[in-house]
């Protein structure tokens, strides 16, 4: 946070790394394992890295992370080496990978990476070793390619399965949906049928962020301390945890305009949560009327909020001999 004495109006915000575990196979649950402030010295990968290899450790079964394009680039897989979680990270369409070097021919150094492949240029694109076609009932006509042993750039050790998420025909005709590209790092790949549904259930984070913000009251106060605004975040997690153990023992209490749930949404639980804290009551005493208060005094002017200095994060600059004469001059984020 911070504030401006040169007029200008700045925007304060708190950039957060939540990890959360997705319960069911279907729904709008999510439950926070990990919810930290990603602060001014770390990146969104070095603290979704951190908060994996956390979480790994208590774990007896080894888990699959899955995580939006923002993390699909070599950085973070670096960073998750040696974590005991499988990866399948979702790509951007304009990006490079590279396959396996070729064998080396003993004059110079051994080489890194092989065939260049570029995701948006099919005339790169070697022949897939698996394709397989699904007809899903919300999808339609779904066709999985696979690529093996292919790599980033800035990773060359750590092999990737390339797959290319295509729908041909959908439920809808005038709805046409642009090709997903995923990634895999592993152990035991689960089958293509599969595998591409496991990314759809991500957007579970979405809703609980959304919810987060909206019933929960996330972003609703102005606190002028970092550590008072952390506080109030870790609340987050601990209330959703509440509210999914309470489910089952929850009545549905709809409003006038909402139709009956058998199974309920965070939000239908909160909203009926109020009888549960009418049946098992408060330890805390009963108000006691005070009287008016006297407020303010006069004269009296409160401590001004404390100013923070601004913090600017920059795209960092390309080497000089990887710029193009043609290519702009790289600008402040």
């Amino acid at each position: 946070m911070g504030c401006s004495r040169t007029g200008h109006a700045p925007i304060a915000g708190q950039n957060y790394s939540t990890l959360a575990w997705i319960a069911e196979d279907r729904g709008s649950w999510a439950l926070p394992l990990r919810h930290e402030r990603i602060t001014s010295f770390e990146t969104p990968a070095s603290k979704a890295a951190f908060q994996l290899k956390q979480v790994t450790r208590q774990l007896a079964v080894r888990p699959l992370a899955i995580y939006d394009r923002g993390y699909g680039n070599a950085s973070f897989v670096n960073q998750t080496a040696g974590i005991e979680a499988d990866l399948l990270l979702r790509v951007t369409s304009n990006r490079c990978v590279y396959g396996a070097p070729p064998a080396y021919r003993g004059r110079g150094a051994p080489a890194k990476h092989g065939h260049k492949m570029k995701l948006n240029d099919p005339d790169t694109w070697s022949v897939p070793v698996e394709t397989v076609e699904v007809d899903d009932p919300n999808w339609g006509r779904v066709r999985v390619s696979r690529w093996s042993a292919y790599h980033f750039r800035k990773s060359p050790k750590r092999a990737m399965e390339v797959l290319r998420v295509e729908v041909l025909e959908t439920q809808s005709s005038t709805r046409r949906l642009a090709p997903l590209w995923l990634v895999w790092l592993g152990e035991q790949m689960p089958p293509l049928e599969t595998l591409w549904l496991h990314y759809l259930r991500r957007f579970a984070i979405e809703h609980w962020y959304r919810f987060a913000k909206q019933r929960l009251y996330w972003t609703h106060p102005q606190f002028s301390s970092v550590s008072a605004t952390e506080q109030w975040s870790s609340l987050m997690p601990l209330l959703s945890w509440q509210l999914w153990l309470a489910r089952k023992d929850c009545t549905d209490h709809p409003l006038p305009w909402q139709a009956p749930q058998e199974t309920l949404t965070p939000g239908r639980v909160a909203q009926a949560f109020a009888g549960i804290l009418a049946a098992i009551g408060t330890p805390a005493p009963a108000p006691k009327p005070r009287g008016k208060s006297p407020g303010r005094g006069k004269g009296h002017k409160p401590t001004p909020r404390p100013c923070y200095p601004m913090v600017k994060k920059r795209a960092s600059k390309r080497k000089t001999s990887e710029q193009s004469l043609n290519s702009p001059v790289a600008t402040a984020a």
